[in-house]
């Protein structure tokens, strides 16, 4: 029998789209079932689903109206009960009103009386989960969907923080979570599929609103797990054993004939040189299409959308692909206004200028028209560029002069060298130079820190940078990451403080990377004014006013900093060792309550929030920042 499976990301923000989910949404529609996915304001999708019912009952009612297009004021009511909003609806428009009126009084009560609750739609539901930070968005969307399902056997959780935390799940929630990835038979018995190993359904991506920065390439692996068991990663818990090759070919070139092409390729491979196949590997990856010569050249997205329109593989989310596609084509500025009219006018005889009424139907028959349209705008793509991304880093343990001859035949950009230990410099320093040998230039690496390393360790691994992008002539971009424990007291939260640092250091860090975006690249003069030209200077700069770092120039211009290093310098080591303790707990609030002395309440009058002042149109502060930039820009 065919089921209704309901898959679940919970409205965290994130980078890359839910692999698993998609993987799981192929698997269900192999199975011949209904499948969709959201991610967002989860009141909003029960007053949709609420909603969508509602409009259902009044065509019941009335088909004279096109109640769809109501569906707006229709939800206003449900969410709002305001009788202003009933008489927006527009009601006694119908000769059925008598009729209707019960109805949304039903409908209003359904929702807020939490009902619907009682009377779940899903056979089955799915939700993903990502970081143990996020556990609280994460809870709120498991109880969320026992809600929404009619036996909650058929709830699954899965993902990250379930195979991290599994026990503290089943305690909050009562849902034993799965652990792992999903192999053959683990939802149906009688499956041969191994879920793990589909292809991905990239149209659950055009169902939501929600865009994901990283949504223009192929998604998959390679191998799997990794051979090292290093203690601040998840990833022995997650992939325990190590798979040498995952062939990636069939795979990219279903998701191609399906979806379109794809113009980059990430890779999420967690230890891809630690594996003995890495040539068969660079081969498979070449035959997909990225060597260093083929180029990506834009699909006609209108024509992939309707094709599999026609072969109704997602009716939902292809409806509302045409829809925007649609949309966008009067505001295309290779058109003239006079053809902007004519689609206009297209759009408006075949009912698709409101997601609303775009149907299934109505696009279909109206391809003929507004194909030549699309032809003109993607006859005009131009072949561009396209990256491999091993996005989980590669390990500089593991470079060979043939291994990284291997990676050279191929497009990666950047090439992300893990560096999360001062004590892997050299293992480091040689894997850089030997790809800028082989013809690699462009460099990433994620920055582990706050965790056994000092504060004096991260400036290190920067400088190391810096000054290797200068002495190699190479662009490496530095992203430091805080780390954030996956058990224990403050794995739900982002207030672990590693045995090295403090609250202050932390801040003081993320104020300055506030400033450079979060990353470091290339350029001495920048990295040294935004991080000291020594570690003395870091140092300073982490003990320094958090507001001071911000608007450094601006209080550097004032005096202020100055003044305050002045009395800083005025400390005696026996001062500093009662004084600095204060300052590393980072709260300033009640600075008469932190300390009797006069001295330290004065130098700590420096860490007040001046972020308010400098907002306030009416402070003397805002003013004074104003007439500076005035002058930095004249």
């Amino acid at each position: 029998m065919k089921r209704r499976v309901l898959l679940l990301e919970p409205n965290y923000k994130n980078k890359f789209p839910p692999i698993a989910l998609m993987k799981l949404a192929t698997y269900f529609r192999m199975r011949g079932d209904d499948v969709v996915f959201y991610k967002g304001d989860l009141k909003f999708f029960v007053l949709r689903q609420i909603t969508e019912e509602c409009i259902e009952k009044f065509a019941s009612l009335d088909s004279s109206i096109n109640w769809k297009l109501r569906a707006d004021r229709i939800m206003q009511y449900i969410k709002t009960r305001k009788r202003a909003d009933l008489e927006h609806i527009g009601i006694n428009d119908s000769d059925m009103s008598i009729l209707i009126y019960p109805w949304i009084e039903h409908y209003k009560k359904f929702y807020w009386s939490g009902e619907y609750k009682k009377h779940p739609r899903w056979d089955w539901v799915g939700v993903t989960t990502l970081f143990t930070f996020y556990w609280k968005q994460t809870i709120e969307t498991i109880e969320f969907a026992k809600t929404m399902v009619k036996d909650k056997k058929n709830l699954m959780v899965g993902g990250i923080l379930a195979s991290i935390q599994p026990d503290e799940i089943e305690k909050a929630t009562g849902i034993k979570p799965w652990v792992g990835v999903l192999g053959k038979g683990d939802i149906d018995p009688d499956d041969e599929h191994n879920i793990d190993e589909l292809p991905l359904d990239y149209s659950i991506l055009d169902e939501i609103d929600y865009v994901y920065p990283d949504n223009n390439g192929y998604f998959s692996y390679s191998t799997r797990g990794c051979i090292r068991h290093c203690p601040f990663c998840a990833v022995p818990i997650l992939e325990p054993h190590f798979s040498n090759y995952l062939p990636l070919h069939d795979r990219i070139a279903r998701t191609r004939r399906l979806y379109g092409e794809q113009q980059n390729l990430l890779l999420m491979d967690n230890n891809v040189l630690a594996s003995p196949n890495l040539p068969d590997i660079i081969e498979d990856i070449k035959s997909c299409g990225f060597d260093k010569h083929t180029k990506f050249v834009q699909p006609n997205l209108y024509d992939i959308a309707i094709r599999n329109l026609r072969l109704g593989m997602n009716n939902r989310a292809y409806i509302r692909k045409c829809y925007k596609l649609l949309k966008n084509l009067n505001e295309t500025k290779i058109f003239t206004e006079r053809l902007k009219v004519e689609i206009y006018g297209y759009r408006e005889a075949f009912s698709l200028l409101h997601p609303e009424t775009c149907t299934r139907e109505n696009l279909l028959e109206s391809y003929h028209i507004f194909a030549p349209f699309f032809d003109r705008i993607y006859s005009k793509s131009k072949g561009r560029i396209r990256f491999i991304d091993f996005n989980q880093g590669v390990d500089a343990r593991l470079f060979t002069e043939e291994r990284v001859s291997l990676l050279a035949q191929i497009p990666v950009r950047p090439l992300r060298i893990a560096f999360d230990d001062v004590k892997t410099e050299k293992a480091y320093r040689k894997a850089l130079t030997m790809s800028v040998e082989h013809g690699i230039t462009d460099f990433s690496n994620y920055l582990l820190y706050n965790f056994r390393d000092k504060p004096e360790d991260l400036y290190h691994r920067l400088r190391v940078n810096v000054d290797l992008c200068e002495e190699l002539n190479v662009s490496i971009y530095s992203f430091p990451m805080k780390y954030h424990p996956i058990r224990g007291e403050h794995s739900h939260d982002r207030d672990y403080i590693g045995e090295h640092w403090n609250r202050k250091y932390i801040r003081a860090v993320q104020a300055i990377l506030n400033a450079t975006k979060g990353k470091i690249g290339r350029g001495v003069s920048f990295f040294e004014k935004a991080f000291g030209r020594n570690v003395d200077e870091y140092m300073e700069l982490l003990i320094m006013p958090e507001t001071f770092i911000l608007f450094r120039l601006f209080f550097e211009h004032l005096g202020y900093t100055q003044k305050w290093r002045e009395e800083m310098a005025t400390l005696s080591d026996s001062e500093k060792e009662e004084l600095y303790p204060i300052i590393f707990k980072n709260d300033f609030n009640n600075i008469e309550q932190l300390t009797d002395n006069k001295k330290f309440q004065h130098i700590l009058t420096y860490y007040k929030n001046y972020r308010g002042e400098i907002a306030d149109h009416n402070s003397e502060l805002y003013k004074l920042k104003k007439e500076f930039e005035e002058e930095l820009n004249s």
